[in-house]
C-alpha cells in the first residue's frame, strides 16, 4: 500500500486550464500539489474550445510565468462588431474601457500549462480510470484512481479541489441535501464549423438576422472559426459544405455587401447552450472550480474565463488556509467567486436572448430584438456596459473610475 499512496497539501481532479492553473499558482506559493485526469494530453490537445481571453486572464498568463507565448502567437482584438439590418456596428472596447481582449484558443492555453507544469516538474497524471473522491468532509479528503500502467492509486490531501468540468465526478460527490443547482436549457444550439480559408473580418462578427444568428469568428490566417444558430437535435452529418456556406451568407447578407471568404469545412459539430450554476462551491474539504461549478452559454465568451477568474481566487484562498492556518478563507472563496459568475450569467444571457431568434418568435419579438440592439450601440453607457463585461470587469478598472471614453465603469445600464 505506501508505494500506492501519494500524500499531498492540494489533490486536484481535472487537469484542463483551471486545474493547471491552480496547481501552477500553488507551486508558486510553495505548496505541492498532484493533479489526475482521465483524459490523456493527446486527447485534451485534440479538443476545439473557445478562444478569447479576457485582458486579465491574459496577464495572469503571463505574470505568473507560465508562458508569453499568448503575446507573441496571440491576437488582441480591441473591440467587437454587432451586425443587424445588414450592417456593422462596432464596440470599441479601447475607447469604452480601455481594455481589449486576445483571440487565443482554449487548446494553446492548456498546452502552455501543460508544458509549465513539466518545466516545473509538477505531479501531473493523464489517462487515469476509474476516479473517486472520499471522505470530504475529513481532515484528509481522498483521491482514488488506476493510474495509466493499471496500478491502483491513492491520494490524500489537505484540501481537495474539483476541477473536472460539468461531467465529472466531483459535484456529484456531494449530496444532493447539500447543493443546489441553478439551471436553464436554452431551445437553440450553434452548429459550429473550423475551415481552412483566410479571415472574413478582422474582430468577431456578432450576427442578429431574421434566419437566426451567426458568429465569425477566427482561429490563425488560415483556418477560421464560425457558428450559426441551429436546432439543438440537427445532425452535423446532414449538412454538406455548399449548404453550410450558403446558410451563413445568407445570415451575413447585407447592403453593404459584407461577404465570408469560404473554404473547405474541416470539422463541424452541434453545441447545445445551457446555464447551470452549483452552490455552494464548498462541501467539506473539498472545493469546486470552473465548469465543475458552473457553466454559461459561449456567447459572451466567458466558460474559459470564469474558469481562471476562479482559480486565481481559490489559489489565493487555498494557500491562506495552509500557510496561515486560517481555514475561513476557504469559506469565503465560494461567495466571492459566485459574484463574479452570477454576473456572468447575466451578461451571457442577456447577449444569447439579444442575437438569437427563439422558436415561435413572433415579429414584435423580432423588432424589439433589433431596438435593443440600436440602444446599445446608440448610447455611450450601453455601449460601454457590453465592453466591460466582455473585456471582463478588470482588476485595473476600479467600479465607478471613468475608463477612456469618459463613461463611468460599471455605469452601463443593466439589459434585461
Amino acid at each position: 500500500m505506501a508505494e500506492t499512496l501519494t500524500r499531498t497539501a492540494v489533490g486536484i481532479v481535472g487537469a484542463g486550464p483551471a486545474g493547471l492553473m491552480l496547481a501552477h499558482l500553488l507551486a508558486r506559493a510553495g505548496i505541492d500539489s498532484v493533479v489526475v485526469d482521465h483524459r490523456t494530453r493527446a486527447e485534451i490537445e485534440g479538443t476545439s474550445r473557445a478562444g478569447i481571453l479576457e485582458a486579465d486572464n491574459v496577464r495572469l498568463l503571463t505574470d505568473s510565468g507560465v508562458s508569453d507565448r499568448v503575446r507573441r502567437e496571440g491576437s488582441p482584438h480591441d473591440g467587437i462588431e454587432l451586425r443587424f439590418g445588414g450592417e456593422n456596428h462596432r464596440v470599441d472596447f479601447q475607447a469604452l474601457v480601455g481594455e481589449s481582449v486576445w483571440l487565443y484558443p482554449q487548446t494553446d492555453v492548456f498546452t502552455d500549462l501543460a508544458d509549465a507544469r513539466e518545466r516545473d516538474g509538477g505531479d501531473v497524471r493523464f489517462g487515469v480510470r476509474g476516479t473517486e473522491v472520499v471522505d470530504l468532509t475529513s481532515e484528509h479528503p481522498g483521491i482514488l484512481f488506476t493510474d495509466a500502467d493499471g496500478v491502483a492509486r491513492e491520494i490524500r490531501c489537505d484540501v481537495l479541489v474539483g476541477a473536472d468540468g460539468s461531467r465529472g465526478v466531483c459535484r456529484t460527490a456531494v449530496p444532493e441535501a447539500e447543493r443546489t443547482h441553478f439551471f436553464r436549457e436554452y431551445p437553440y444550439a450553434w452548429f459550429g464549423i473550423l475551415v481552412d480559408a483566410p479571415p472574413s473580418a478582422p474582430e468577431l462578427v456578432y450576427t442578429h438576422s431574421e434566419r437566426g444568428f451567426a458568429l465569425i469568428s477566427r482561429r490563425t490566417e488560415s483556418v477560421q472559426r464560425m457558428y450559426f444558430q441551429c436546432d439543438p437535435d440537427e445532425d452535423p452529418a446532414a449538412w454538406t459544405d455548399d449548404r453550410i456556406w450558403a446558410e451563413l451568407q445568407e445570415r451575413v447578407r447585407g447592403a453593404d455587401g459584407f461577404t465570408l471568404k469560404e473554404g473547405p469545412v474541416t470539422d463541424r459539430s452541434v453545441l447545445r447552450f445551457r446555464s447551470f450554476v452549483c452552490e455552494p462551491m464548498r462541501y467539506g474539504n473539498m472545493l469546486l472550480a470552473g465548469d465543475a461549478a458552473h457553466t454559461v452559454p459561449p456567447t459572451g465568451a466567458k466558460g474559459l474565463n470564469l474558469a481562471l477568474a476562479d482559480v486565481r481566487l481559490l489559489a489565493e484562498a487555498v494557500e491562506t488556509a495552509l500557510t496561515k492556518h486560517d481555514r475561513a478563507a476557504l469559506d469565503a472563496y465560494g461567495p466571492r467567486a459566485l459574484h463574479r459568475v452570477w454576473r456572468a450569467q447575466h451578461f451571457s444571457y442577456w447577449m444569447t436572448t439579444m442575437l438569437h431568434r427563439t422558436p415561435g418568435a413572433t415579429d414584435f419579438d423580432v423588432r424589439r430584438q433589433l431596438g435593443e440592439l440600436a440602444a446599445v450601440v446608440g448610447s455611450a453607457a450601453g455601449s460601454a456596459y457590453l465592453a466591460e463585461a466582455y473585456t471582463g470587469w478588470s482588476e485595473r478598472r476600479p467600479p465607478g473610475r471613468p475608463g477612456p471614453g469618459g463613461v463611468r465603469a460599471g455605469a452601463g445600464p443593466l439589459p434585461g
